[in-house]
């Protein structure tokens, strides 16, 4: 005799029902990323929570609030960069940015990174909460 075993149940959890970007807020999201690579920290601040947490590669490692600003205002002036691999997906109001980085600035070798963003869409605007670099061995 076989007993019938109920379904299991469907979850619905949010991160289970992931969207996707909108062409605007797609390419308002990439133009952000791009801007905070190659304009200076005032105005990568601006697009910044206040208490982010970014990871650059050691030192300086982990970073959160004004500790961040205080390491890129030492670290701006990459004059151009190429993003490639681009990968984006959205969950509600959170928004993540995944690809890897070639950028470039005078007397530096060419630094090369796969990087990730995570963005907040909150009072009609999107504002970085996080960003990671890795660096491509």
């Amino acid at each position: 005799m076989t007993i019938p075993l109920p379904n299991p149940p469907v979850l619905s959890h949010i991160a289970h029902k992931t969207g996707t970007v909108s062409p605007i807020d797609k390419t308002t999201l990439w133009d952000m990323e791009e801007r905070f690579w190659t304009s200076d920290a005032a105005s990568a601040q601006t697009t910044t929570a206040t208490n982010a947490i970014m990871i650059f590669p050691y030192p300086p490692g982990i970073l959160q609030g004004d500790q961040i600003w205080e390491h890129i205002k030492v670290r701006t002036g990459w004059r151009s960069i190429a993003m490639s691999e681009r990968r984006v997906m959205r969950c509600g109001e959170v928004a993540m940015l995944s690809y890897r980085v070639s950028a470039e600035k005078a007397e530096v070798p060419i630094y090369e990174a796969f990087c990730a963003s995570t963005y907040l869409y909150d009072a009609a605007r999107w504002l970085r909460v996080s960003h990671q670099q890795t660096p491509v061995a």
